[in-house]
């Protein structure tokens, strides 16, 4: 017998493959130049803003000091105009107000009026027991501004400007009201409600009186900036899922990623909130008034997670306030809290979106069959024992489809020597070989795409899975066996050098799953190659599984080192229990012997009715065939 040796194609086909995959985990890698000049450009962004903080600080300085002194209040008149009364009022110091319940401590400094620090009280950054508690909004690195323009053509920015506060509670509600005032009764105010047991503050800001101060013939620019501070232990793989979302128009949904080296801006229409949205927390304003139109930016600040460890994303939205009647009426929230779908949907304001649960039927999926099992799964046993009994049931759940795919297999299996008899038969008549090999299908009575079909049913699953995961809350900091935390990856070892695309460390469920994947495509490749004969002028898929055996575990080893343990138990345990149906149904179920009986039998019959696409397909090459023989 000839010996096959590698073909062209083949050689081709397995070099596009590892080449596109290099290529897509080193595309996004900044050079040595990227990352000079982004650093430039960092040190001249913090020189202006020195430089700017100076020249706000030659206007701040007095107003502290003037209560009751005439000649620096009219000096102060010629900078500030009207708020310079607000500078005359005994909380014209840098003070802070908090206000806190079981879940959030906010405080609000008068400078500026607005949230200068909001804590999480229920949840630890890095690792469970650290000591250190999340706060989204801490150190300045978040302010709220918004740029006044004033009747006699002044700009001034209210987070340079002092507010009056007034703390009050309402029952259990505690209410703080933050004026910038122009006189005794003219203002501006941002009031503050905090509810008990609520991650979510009522923000309201309107005018009063400020008609004849303000220049009112367009909005007010809003702007909130936030810089997202690391939470979790990997620093990339919490920046990968740290977007900026937004709802606008009819319930429509995006995101501004800025993923890449540059920033990156949206300007929607008609916008309903805006999420700051880290991986597992989030930052978010909520309009019941639509902002007419919004400017979102959003930049990474990651470009070298060795260095950059602090922050991973600089957010920015500028959103226009309009004026009615001449003075701004707005009732907003802030929504400082976790990133879980079911907190977020509790709320019924459509934040649960910004939760990455997938389009379409991967969504759906997740949604209606991986959120509530799963939910009910670990509201009764640890998180590690949850995803192996998820795992066992969905699997279960898809044998079927699995026996379906492997019966069809087999039953190729079986007519492989009759169609490579066909292909020996009609070797210079490509067509007229396709036509007998459909004809021996329905005469055998197999369908040859029976077994792609269920395949294709199992990868929305298998899909979903990629997303519900990586977005599952409940799973930070929770511990099984040797992971201390299956929301991030698992390391049984600290490697003393850092490998390009895999990291610093081994993870123990990478590897398992690496293994298990391998285990599986060594079982089923086999039936596969025997199942599928090599199609004329297409590359030899049988040498190309050969390599595919070992170049997708080394793959999905690299991917899954990164990700969360919990994603890679699940992948685990879902290739070992396919193994073990596969072998079940391999050893005890389909039976080769009484297929080829009912193959042999079938032939005897009268052929069934081919199918709508079968028959579409048996004209096409008659019609071909006729052309064919009319040239000739």
């Amino acid at each position: 017998m000839e010996e096959k040796k590698l073909d062209l194609n083949s050689v081709i086909g397995i070099v596009l493959i590892i080449g596109i995959f290099l290529w897509m985990m080193y595309q996004n890698k900044p050079s040595e130049a990227t990352l000079a000049a982004e650093k430039a450009k960092k040190e001249l962004v913090a020189k202006e803003a020195q430089a700017k903080a100076a020249a706000v600080k030659s206007i701040e300085t007095p107003m502290a000091a003037v209560a009751g002194d005439s000649t620096q209040l009219a000096q102060l008149q010629k900078t500030l105009g009207g708020f310079a009364y607000s500078a005359t009022l005994p909380s014209a110091k840098n003070d802070v107000t908090t206000i806190e319940n079981d879940f959030v401590l906010l405080k609000i400094a008068n400078k500026g009026g607005y949230i200068v620090e909001a804590t999480l009280k229920n949840f630890e950054k890095f690792k469970k027991n650290s000591g250190q508690l999340v706060s989204l909004i801490k150190d300045n690195n978040a302010d709220l501004n918004i740029q006044l323009q004033t009747s006699d053509n002044r700009v001034l920015n209210t987070k340079n400007l002092y507010f009056e506060p007034t703390l009050t509670k309402v029952g259990a509600d505690q209410i703080l009201s933050m004026k910038l005032k122009s006189g005794p009764n003219e203002f501006l105010e941002y009031k503050y409600i905090l509810k008990p047991n609520d991650y979510m503050v009522g923000f309201d800001i309107r005018s009063q009186g400020l008609n004849k101060v303000l220049n009112t013939a367009k909005p007010l620019d809003l702007q909130w900036n936030l810089k997202t501070f690391r939470t979790e232990k990997s620093i990339s793989y919490e920046n990968r899922f740290t977007l900026l979302n937004y709802e606008y128009g009819d319930e429509k949904f995006d995101n501004v990623s800025g993923t890449g080296k540059e920033a990156k801006e949206d300007t929607p229409e008609k916008v309903k909130f805006v999420a700051f949205k880290q991986h597992f927390f989030s930052s978010i304003l909520l309009t019941n008034t639509p902002f007419e139109k919004s400017s979102l930016k959003s930049n990474n600040v990651v470009l070298d997670e060795t260095k950059d460890t602090i922050f991973t994303k600089q957010f920015n939205a500028t959103v226009p306030l309009a004026f009615q009647n001449g003075e701004v009426d707005y009732k907003m929230n802030w929504y400082f809290g976790p990133t879980d779908y079911a907190t977020l949907k509790a709320y019924d304001k459509g934040m649960e979106k910004i939760v990455p649960l997938g389009w379409g039927i991967f969504g759906w999926i997740n949604k209606f069959i991986f959120i509530p099992l799963f939910g009910f799964l670990s509201g009764n046993i640890s998180y590690g024992l949850a995803i192996i009994i998820f795992t066992i049931i969905i699997k279960i759940a898809m044998s079927p489809i699995t026996y379906k795919s492997f019966l069809s297999q087999a039953k190729m299996k079986v007519l492989r020597p009759e169609i490579t008899e066909l292909g020996e038969k009609f070797k210079k008549d490509p067509m007229k070989k396709q036509q007998e090999t459909m004809k021996l299908y329905s005469k055998a009575g197999v369908n040859p795409m029976a077994g792609c079909i269920p395949a294709l049913i199992q990868i929305p699953f298998m899909y979903a899975s990629f997303q519900f995961f990586p977005s599952a809350f409940e799973l930070r900091q929770k511990s099984f066996l040797w992971a201390d935390d299956l929301s991030s990856f698992d390391s049984v070892y600290k490697l003393p050098f850092h490998i390009p695309l895999y990291g610093d460390h081994i993870g123990l469920f990478p590897l398992m799953a690496a293994v298990a994947i391998f285990f599986y495509m060594k079982m089923t490749s086999g039936d596969q190659q025997m199942a599928a004969p090599q199609q004329e002028g297409m590359p030899d898929m049988a040498k190309m599984m050969k390599y595919m055996i070992y170049i997708s575990p080394l793959m999905m080893l690299i991917f899954f080192n990164s990700y969360g343990a919990g994603l890679s138990l699940y992948n685990f345990m879902s290739n070992l229990i396919t193994i073990g149906i596969m072998f079940v149904i391999k050893n005890h179920i389909v039976d080769p012997d009484k297929i080829h009986a009912q193959i042999q039998e079938n032939k005897l019959k009268e052929p069934k009715k081919p199918g709508k696409f079968q028959q579409k397909l048996q004209e096409a090459m008659e019609q071909a065939e006729a052309q064919k023989a009319k040239k000739k």
